[in-house]
Formats: C-alpha cells, sequence, structure tokens
C-alpha cells in the first residue's frame, strides 16, 4: 500500500467533480449510465491508491456514458 501522495488527492478531486457533474447530468437527463458512472467516479478514489490506476479507471468512467448509451 502506497502512502498518501498530492498527486492522487487532486486526481481524486477532479474525479469527484467531474463525477458530481455526471450525476447530475444523468438525473436531468434520465440517463442511468451517466448516473452510474457519476457515482462510481465520485467513490472510487478512496478504494484505490495508485495515481495511474486512479487515472486509468477514471478515464475509463468518464468515457462510459458515451460508449454504453443505454
Amino acid at each position: 500500500m502506497e502512502s498518501f501522495s498530492a498527486t492522487s488527492l487532486i486526481v481524486g478531486i477532479i474525479t469527484s467533480a467531474l463525477g458530481l457533474a455526471y450525476i447530475t447530468y444523468g438525473k436531468r437527463q434520465t440517463k442511468f449510465v451517466a448516473l452510474l458512472s457519476g457515482v462510481a467516479l465520485c467513490a472510487y478514489s478512496f478504494f484505490i491508491d495508485s495515481w495511474l490506476w486512479l487515472c486509468v479507471i477514471g478515464a475509463l468512467l468518464l468515457i462510459a456514458p458515451f460508449i454504453i448509451d443505454a
């Protein structure tokens, strides 16, 4: 387990802000995938320590609503 770093804090803040935007968008437009992706973006940074995996998973969650159009 890595120690807490400023990079993981910054990545967590950015992805959480984008997650909040996805939650708002998904709720207003009734897009379930965007809503779930937003919730995941807000929560996943608490469980992952590596900044590389934070960026990879964050990018996948950010593009998920565009690829999965439900």
